[in-house]
């Protein structure tokens, strides 16, 4: 038991990671949501073809927005389990900007949270979902899901996200399809209690 949820928290934390670094790099494959205005997605289909053969973790990894929540993933050895190839992610992932203001609320440094690693790892794991298929816009509904922590989070009528603190998110761009899972981009870092 305890190792099934070791796994999945893992799990969680690399899909986390791989959703940050889809944010600016993320292709449009006719199905995504366009993100805001000031974000740059990749349109070379070449591009996207790379990106969907990637695991969550190494969509990660291709984009420097994501270069905190990649150090996170490999800080708390979550990389591995998030790259597990029979896995159906659903990772939101916050930009680096994300982390620097969530540091900032908590008064922690990069280097105390990287060190703290069952703290780093329930974070990491409330920014991911894994089941029998990957969560796209098109599926979500409003209300409570629970994540890889085994905390909640609620999806608002708006199309937010709000962690156990009333804390919101949003979704800066959605349904990044890695080859075993899909990230959202995130402008937030949620907060379990």
């Amino acid at each position: 038991m305890k190792l099934t949820k070791l796994a999945a928290i893992s799990t969680l934390a690399i899909s986390v990671a791989g959703l940050t670094a889809c944010n600016s790099m993320s292709p449009n494959t006719g199905e995504a949501s366009q993100a805001p205005a000031g974000n740059q997605t990749v349109s070379d289909p070449a591009a996207e073809q790379a990106v969907s053969e990637m695991n969550v973790v190494q969509v990660a990894q291709s984009n420097a927005d994501f270069s905190i929540l990649v150090e996170a993933i490999q800080a708390a050895g979550l990389a591995d389990a998030l790259s597990n190839p029979d896995a159906n992610f659903t990772v939101f992932a916050p930009t680096n900007e994300a982390f620097a203001e969530a540091l900032e609320i908590t008064g922690m440094s990069k280097e105390e949270l990287f060190a703290n690693k069952p703290l780093l790892t329930k974070l990491l794991g409330y920014h991911a979902l894994n089941g029998e298929a990957p969560v796209y816009e098109a599926d979500v509904q409003p209300g409570n899901i629970t994540t890889l922590s085994q905390d909640t989070l609620t999806v608002t009528e708006q199309g937010q996200l709000q962690d156990e603190n009333g804390r919101m998110a949003n979704i800066l761009q959605t349904d990044i399809e890695a080859n075993n899972g899909v990230v959202h981009v995130i402008d937030t870092v949620l907060l379990p209690k």
